[in-house]
């Protein structure tokens, strides 16, 4: 199919798109990637009367860390840039694990990380690792800027708190309490395809001891799912097996799946603790490995 007509404007600055988003009154979508907006457009799920291409606004294809630590990503980041960055691993091994599990090579060639985020699927990998991460996003309008933490970011089903006259400029980590270490798993029926179920972990230790933790659940509910309760039960200890295998069922039960062609609700709530628990016994001592 064809998409429906719309209006189209590749503005030059931060100020003209949001001044391009007052304007059309919350009847414009802003194209970034354009890799889940596109095929949405073409089937008529989505029917924009403009069409906002930030691609010219100079200045927003970054990724970096600020001197303490803070990591920063720009709206025109593409995947492929986190993907092939080879400093990702040592800075922020979370998303160092997610990068090459985004869609297929195509998609993370255009694709954008804060494009990802404001897209707000359910199946999206990086809300849970951003999530995981304790990151937020920073919106831009007519009154300047405020930060949005991810957890309260998406408010359903590829919805979000985002004013029709703000743009979501960058996304960003907080600087690590310790030394930051992490994972990103996700099951899929092929390569390429949405994830049946992802499981983000981002955990922070000074010596031995955990001083911060994070787990983002990927397609097991209505919205990404921020099982904080459950990483918050590592803070204050060493990791070992037993607290491991609390954290994975505790994971577990926070998940909100659905039977489906996918897999069974058990199913599902099988891989999350799973996932949890791989991902974590890989920071364990080579002779506390949890199988």
């Amino acid at each position: 199919m064809y998409p429906a007509r719309f209006d189209y404007a590749a503005p030059q600055s931060i100020e003209e798109a949001v001044e391009l988003l007052g304007r059309a009154n919350g009847e414009a979508k802003v194209l970034a990637g354009g890799q889940s907006l596109v095929p949405m457009m073409k089937l008529r799920f989505a029917s924009p009367e403009m069409l906002i291409d930030i691609n010219n606004i100079p200045g927003l294809a970054y990724h970096s860390a600020d001197p303490d630590g803070t990591y920063r990503i720009g709206a025109l980041c593409r995947h492929v840039d986190l993907e092939k960055d080879e400093n990702l691993a040592s800075q922020q091994p979370t998303m160092a694990a997610a990068a090459p599990l985004i869609a297929d090579p195509i998609v993370r060639t255009r694709g954008t990380l804060v494009g990802s985020l404001c897209h707000s699927d359910p199946q999206g990998d990086w809300a849970s690792v951003m999530s995981a991460l304790g990151g937020s996003i920073v919106a831009q309008g007519p009154n300047g800027r405020r930060s949005i933490s991810c957890i309260d970011f998406v408010t359903g089903p590829f919805q979000n708190v985002l004013e029709f006259d703000e743009l979501a400029v960058e996304a960003v980590v907080p600087a690590p309490v310790g030394t930051r270490a992490g994972g990103y798993l996700k099951l899929e029926r092929r390569v390429g395809d949405f994830a049946t179920v992802g499981v983000a972990v981002s955990i922070e230790f000074s010596g031995t001891q955990v001083t911060r933790a994070g787990i983002g659940l990927t397609g097991v509910g209505a919205s990404t799912i921020c099982a904080g309760e459950a990483a918050t039960m590592l803070v204050g200890q060493d990791l070992n097996a037993d607290n491991i295998d609390r954290v994975a069922v505790l994971a577990a039960e926070i998940s909100q799946p659905r039977s489906d062609h996918r897999g069974s609700e058990a199913y599902k709530r099988h891989m999350v603790a799973t996932f949890v628990t791989r991902i974590l016994s890989k920071l364990l001592p080579t002779t506390q490995k949890v199988a």
